[in-house]
């Protein structure tokens, strides 16, 4: 269950870091509204609070956030940008979601 609340949280973290990003991306290359500059700081915020409850060392928790956040990019890009990911997508995304279970699950001594 530990390992389902870990993934759950980093794509929460990944969800808040995409939009918070997304949104100021939309007023500046696509003219939106500056607005969108307001959701956007609360969801960096959010971003920021939400990888500070993982209860390991921090370094080891933004090396294997970084594996969830390729996959979620690649989700966005699907599901927001209404770009199909090709195999090597999907690919990469998978490589890198191992890599996160390696780094968050591995057997740690001491």
């Amino acid at each position: 269950m530990t390992e389902l609340k870990t993934v759950g949280l980093f794509a929460l973290t990944a969800l808040a870091e995409i939009a918070g990003c997304y949104l100021p991306y939309l007023w500046l290359r696509e003219g939106k509204s500056i607005w969108l500059l307001i959701p956007g700081a609360l969801s960096l915020a959010a971003f920021v609070w939400l990888l500070s409850l993982h209860p390991t060392a921090a370094g080891r928790v933004y090396a294997a956030y970084g594996g969830v956040y390729i996959c979620m990019a690649i989700l966005w890009l699907w599901t927001v940008n209404g770009i199909r990911p090709t195999v090597w997508d999907i690919v990469g995304s998978v490589v890198a979601l191992l890599g996160m279970v390696i780094i968050m699950f591995a057997p740690r001594s001491g």
